[in-house]
């Protein structure tokens, strides 16, 4: 059999459901998989396999070792460390039947359960919002399933919930009340296809890592080109509300930049436990209290019906109040919640928590330069870090907001000392309890610094420049997140040279500020936007396409 190709070993008195077999046998997640009964291995695996197939001794007395063979099998995969994954079967049936009596109790077991309900009820993710869980995934299941017996892919779906949000954000930006409220519609209607992707890819066990990058990526994607259909349309109206949808991009974005750091820093950290985690435990234990802790930080679903009914009730600008409202308690209580786990926990950081928070920290060739010089200050593990990296944005952002006119060569100053600090952040590995703070710090500073020079320009197009501009760094910042989540490293150095790292877009952004008139500014910042989007988005696309990387791991509840 050729080396690329899966190898099952599956004994001939197997007795059970046709999904258990499934997902053993077809889920390409797991280097190997098992169930008992049946065992597969993938190109990863399929030497481990064979050196367990060589171990096993035939003659006199040894029987007991191929009777069952692939409980034999499975044993040694397991002892070998090969990344076998013993499925976990819930109600569904699994078994060797040995004797007659024996199959036939099986037989009656399989009988008792519905394969197809049990198949249903797993492709739904066990953790969700309460809108999605009530409101969308009890009718998403069906259309992920008629999907599936036609043949489509999760990669098809996720593209059809793209092509729908694109199209409600042209309604949007329209104008019109009928346009407002085809958005709105759209929009809910784009969150059951995006909720309907990844119930197909549970159903069907197609995962991939493209197809998780591809859902996450088309995820902003559609939220921020609906923020800028918003914008459109109620430019159309008199009513200029793009500081609005760059501050709300911008919040999100540094909300999803919490999330990811504080994951990164913490997940294979060694004595991981805390008062406030245990407390969070606790709570969840509470039916009500888990639903109100899951809508209170405004997740995708809750958000994307929130916008829908006001963009369809209301005007962008409510639309937009209530967004940033409500992002911002969101982010306040899990940022706190946060900070206070990693304050109270006594977690030993490793290696590769370190790198990952370096490689989120894009810093460019002068923080490295900086760093190199720093190299050795300060001691790892103290809260040296997160402060420079806040005294590195605070500063920038407090003369940029506060100077009578910021567009000056002495904010080109600020920016280079912003850079200073920036670069003493990243001197020493990030292991300290707070180090996950430095790179939220650093987006928050490009961001809100590029939008508020924009604004202090005051001349038409240089927020929606800006808007541009913000987008093609924080996709950039995404492709980041995804590549390291799906085990494949950050993007290559030469790429985060070539895009400047934050200090370097923050001096050329205020250099070009200093240097040209405001129309000039506008002009600049928009060709920036494009060769920015042009270069990371080049580079991300051909990545992904030629990338091997192992499937990603995306669990229903067990079935």
């Amino acid at each position: 059999m050729p080396a690329q190709e899966r190898v099952a070993v599956v004994d001939p008195r197997f007795v059970g459901h046709l999904h258990a077999l499934r997902l053993a046998l077809t889920d390409p997640r797991f280097p190997a998989a098992a169930v008992p009964g049946a065992l597969t291995a993938q190109p990863a695996a399929r030497a481990a396999l064979a050196r367990a197939v060589g171990r096993i001794p035939v003659g006199a007395g040894t029987a007991h070792l191929t009777d069952v063979l692939t409980d034999t099998l499975t044993e040694s995969l397991d002892r070998e460390e090969a990344g076998l994954h013993r499925v976990e079967l819930g109600s569904l049936v699994a078994t060797v039947a040995l004797t007659p009596a024996q199959r036939e109790d099986a037989r009656e077991a399989v009988a008792a359960v519905d394969d197809e309900a049990v198949r249903l009820r797993t492709a739904v993710k066990s953790r969700d919002g309460f809108f999605t869980t009530y409101c969308i995934s009890p009718y998403s299941r069906y259309l992920a399933r008629w999907c599936a017996r036609r043949g489509l892919t999760p990669n098809q779906v996720t593209t059809a919930s793209l092509l729908t949000a694109l199209i409600a954000a042209g309604c949007a930006a329209t104008g019109t009340r009928g346009g407002f409220v085809a958005a709105g519609l759209l929009l809910l209607f784009s969150f059951v296809l995006d909720c309907t992707d990844g119930q197909l890819a549970r159903y069907s066990l197609q995962y991939s890592t493209m197809g998780a990058w591809l859902d996450a990526t088309f995820d902003r994607a559609k939220e921020y080109a609906y923020y800028a259909g918003l914008a459109l349309g109620a430019a159309r109206g008199g009513d200029d509300v793009w500081a609005l949808a760059l501050g709300a991009m911008v919040l999100q974005t540094c909300r999803h930049v919490v999330d990811f750091s504080f994951n990164e820093a913490n997940h294979d950290a060694t004595a991981n436990t805390s008062p406030t985690a245990a407390l969070s435990d606790k709570l969840d234990s509470v039916g009500w209290t888990v639903w109100v802790r899951r809508m209170i930080v405004l997740p995708i679903g809750e958000r994307w019906a929130m916008i829908a009914v006001l963009t369809a009730l209301t005007t962008p600008r409510i639309v937009f109040y209530a967004l940033l409202v409500g992002c911002a308690l969101a982010a306040c209580y899990t940022t706190a919640g946060r900070v206070l786990r990693s304050l109270t926990r006594r977690a030993r950081r490793t290696d590769r928590a370190a790198q990952a928070l370096a490689d989120l920290a894009d810093s460019g060739p002068l923080a490295e330069l900086i760093a190199a010089g720093a190299r050795g200050r300060g001691r790892t593990g103290s809260y040296l870090a997160p402060a420079m990296a806040f005294l590195s944005a605070a500063v920038l952002l407090v003369w940029v907001i506060f100077q009578d006119d910021p567009a000056s060569w002495l904010t080109v100053g600020v920016a280079a000392c912003s850079a200073l600090l920036a670069g003493a952040a990243v001197s020493r590995p990030l292991k300290g309890a707070l180090d996950w703070l430095v790179p939220p710090f650093f987006r928050a500073g490009e961001y809100l610094a590029i939008l508020v020079l924009a604004a202090r320009a005051d001349v038409p197009g240089a927020l929606p420049a800006a808007y541009g501009l913000v987008a093609a760094v924080a996709y950039h910042h995404y492709d980041t997140v995804y590549r390291i989540r799906g085990g494949t490293g950050a993007p290559p150095r030469w790429l985060v040279r070539a895009t400047g790292g934050h200090e370097g877009r923050i001096l050329v952004v205020t250099v070009l500020a200093a240097a040209l008139s405001p129309e000039g500014f506008t002009i600049a910042l928009t060709a920036l936007a494009v060769v920015l989007a042009l270069l990371v988005l080049v580079e991300s696309i051909r990545f992904w396409v030629s990338s091997q990387a192992p499937a990603v791991h995306d669990e229903g509840e067990p079935a």
